[in-house]
């Protein structure tokens, strides 16, 4: 079990397409105590695919977690440990996504119903690796009774070792609702999550699920372990600067997105070095300033400059130069 919940008192949520190196390393500067998670990663990827590519990050990152997706228990019990060797704090099973793919592969949201698979899932990977080991899941999927699908789940993976548990609360729908859909249509039911976490006082419980500000994230602390934000962290990414100050107490890395944008520049001219291209960067940064005059002229500086082959660092520089260096105000 995590000893010290406060490590995971708030993270940024895994989202596909999203959360990639590049992301991460730009929130890292955001925060230092947020806790960073991957795109969700197949075990057969990671075992048969480019490791380095899929799993190699920047030292920076830290905490950052590995979230895997898979159903095999040997097979997540190699990845966990390949992913242990590439230095990640947290191997994490994801047991929330709905996406189409996932049922086709026997991994995310479908293994709610398969509570004693996920258990043993999470068995084989304790006994891989040394570090903590979670779940991130779903209230329950499709016709479940949410009551009974959370506990048999939550009860079960507690008992086969895993240290936390992250839940998405919303039920997933696989028949009938798109991934899209998954994400708005379920009604959300946070007092679920607060009655696992009182029935569990000993287990340190995450929930996710339409946080949409730090202050909200605020609010669910009072009831459970941590908070994650999703969308709101990456569409609108100003608000991690506020997460130090407001839950843990400490200064931001930066005071300001400028800042925090200009220190990103020598990672971004490493990575230019490498091959990689400007605008693999600059699409997490498109939300950096809603709300600021000159946001709409800074989103479409990137799209038009920041997307050429030839870009750099000058034409992020371009870009900054636009919008005004303030940060908008938390709703």
């Amino acid at each position: 079990m995590i000893q010290d919940s406060n490590t995971w008192r708030f993270s940024v949520a895994p989202m596909m397409d999203w959360t990639d190196r590049h992301c991460r390393a730009f929130h890292r500067l955001l925060s230092r105590r947020a806790r960073l998670y991957t795109e969700m990663l197949t075990t057969s990827a990671i075992i048969h695919g480019d490791r380095q590519r899929l799993l190699g990050f920047d030292p920076s990152e830290h905490p950052v977690a590995l979230q895997l997706g898979g159903s095999n228990p040997n097979e997540l019990a190699e990845a966990a440990r390949i992913g242990e060797g590439f230095g990640y704090d947290e191997i994490n099973l994801n047991v929330g996504c709905p996406s189409d793919r996932v049922k086709g592969g026997n991994f995310g949201a479908c293994l709610m119903a398969e509570p004693k698979l996920v258990a043993q899932c999470v068995a084989a990977m304790k006994a891989a690796v040394k570090i903590p080991v979670t779940v991130k899941c779903r209230l329950g999927v499709d016709d479940q009774d949410t009551e009974v699908a959370l506990n048999d789940l939550a009860y079960g993976v507690i008992e086969a070792g895993a240290d936390a548990l992250a839940v998405h609360a919303r039920k997933a729908w696989l028949n009938g609702l798109s991934p899209k859909e998954n994400r708005d249509i379920p009604p959300l039911d946070y007092d679920r999550v607060y009655r696992l976490k009182a029935a569990m006082p000993n287990v340190p419980i995450a929930i996710n699920g339409g946080i949409a500000s730090i202050a909200a994230a605020r609010q669910h602390l009072s009831h459970v372990d941590g908070a994650m934000l999703g969308r709101a962290a990456y569409q609108e990414p100003w608000r991690l600067l506020s997460v130090d100050s407001e839950l843990f107490g400490e200064a931001a890395p930066h005071a300001t997105m400028h800042d925090a944008i200009e220190a990103l520049m020598p990672y971004i001219e490493l990575e230019l070095s490498r091959g990689t291209r400007l605008h693999s960067i600059t699409r997490h940064l498109v939300g950096a300033f809603t709300g600021v005059p000159g946001a709409r002229a800074f989103r479409r500086y990137l799209a038009e400059v920041c997307t050429r082959p030839e870009a750099g660092t000058e034409q992020l520089r371009g870009a900054l130069r636009i919008v005004e260096a303030r940060t908008p105000l938390a709703a």
